[in-house]
């Protein structure tokens, strides 16, 4: 079985040496160079044509994300970013980044290599999979609005995992002010979430908070899990809210998608539009398909556009997925199946307003089947 070629750029002499004490552990891994700093760095490539790199921010010479800014349009190479908690991460996953982990600090050794050996080694095989440049960041876009009016109980619910930083933001920020309330759950480290929807909320139109138990789901605003809490959907008093607790991992994950959206298709039904996104593995899938029972429009990023192509294949294969979308078409997709949604509870207001209709007796005094039957003829007859 090929091995799976690592450089490690790290200025640490230390912690480079930590990491690959812990790294060759896995047989399925092979450090084939360490580098100190970007040019160290770029002669190993050349030489030694890595799989994937992990790579520190902070370098002596030039930094990481400028590294990255250079290397990716000549040299196209998955990359793991190994950054203390900071929201300088979200420019490396700009510049071409395709995972990254909270750098150790504060731990033990045993600790340490538990994490290198666990959550390190995972994104590194993830990476390696990758088919890095396919998510590139447009300056202009066409987009139709269908000036969608949010009606009650409508709710929109995102899933992402590798490469979901980036695919969220696309999708995001197309929304305009009256896109329905918005719950998200992006695999990501704790603490890490609150400063990327610090980013979103000041690069989109909508308000994009890291959520907390009781926020209530309103029209114009994007609630994203905290990184350490399962996130769910409730509807209290009429009103959707969101719960946020800490518990066992689901499929892997805390937050899980799926979590999230088993809550929806409880909580929200028909009155939901499901969207699964980029990302290794196959949370999300199952939680896709209960929405979809319950009656809400579901979308999947088609492969053409994912930097991996796990959790929406996962999605499709089982049928949780109605309509597969190119990353840039999913927000007018999202917007066409809420027009949708809106007509559907404008027909079943309008049947239900009805009181008689040519002749019939009223239609709470129908029998079963003469309601069904007069509910198709309606229905045949607006659509």
């Amino acid at each position: 079985m090929k091995k799976i070629k690592v450089l490690i750029v790290e200025d640490s002499l230390m912690f480079r040496q930590i990491l690959v004490r812990n790294l060759i552990t896995d047989p399925m891994l092979e450090v084939v160079a360490q580098a100190s700093d970007p040019y160290e760095a770029r002669d190993a490539i050349l030489k030694y044509e890595p799989d994937v790199m992990t790579l520190d921010i902070e370098l002596p010479r030039m930094d990481g994300i400028e590294f990255l800014r250079k290397l990716m349009p000549q040299y196209p190479l998955p990359t793991v970013v190994i950054s203390a908690l900071s929201d300088r991460v979200f420019d490396a996953m700009s510049a071409g980044a395709v995972e990254f982990v909270n750098k150790p600090s504060g731990m033990t050794a045993e600790q340490i290599a538990e994490f290198i050996r666990g959550e390190l080694i995972t994104k590194i095989k993830i990476a390696s999979t990758v088919q890095v440049g396919k998510l590139k960041r447009v300056g202009s876009y066409s987009f139709r609005q269908n000036g969608y009016s949010t009606g009650a109980g409508t709710v929109v619910a995102i899933g992402a995992s590798t490469g979901g930083t980036e695919a969220i933001y696309e999708v995001v920020r197309r929304f305009h002010q009256d896109i329905p309330g918005t719950v998200i759950v992006q695999h990501m480290p704790p603490g890490f979430t609150k400063m990327y929807a610090e980013r979103l909320n000041n690069q989109c139109r909508v308000v994009v908070r890291e959520a907390k138990t009781g926020d209530r789901v309103v029209p114009g605003q994007v609630l994203i899990a905290p990184g350490d809490a399962h996130m769910r959907l409730l509807k209290v008093n009429g009103e959707y809210q969101v719960e946020c607790r800490s518990g066992p991992k689901v499929n892997g994950h805390c937050p899980s998608v799926d979590v999230l959206f088993e809550s929806v298709a409880k909580a929200a039904g028909a009155g939901a539009v499901g969207i699964i996104l980029t990302g290794m593995g196959n949370d999300g899938a199952k939680g896709l398909l209960e929405m979809r029972r319950a009656g809400a429009k579901t979308i999947g990023q088609n492969e053409a556009s994912c930097i991996v192509y796990g959790m929406p294949k996962a999605a499709y294969d089982i049928g949780a997925v109605q309509q597969q979308a190119e990353l840039t078409q999913i927000a007018q997709k999202t917007y066409d199946c809420l027009e949708t949604v809106r007509q559907g509870y404008s027909v079943r207001n309008k049947y239900l307003s009805m009181h008689s209709c040519r002749g019939y007796c009223c239609l709470t005094q129908l029998p079963l089947q003469g309601l069904i039957h007069l509910q198709v003829r309606f229905l045949q007859s607006h659509i």
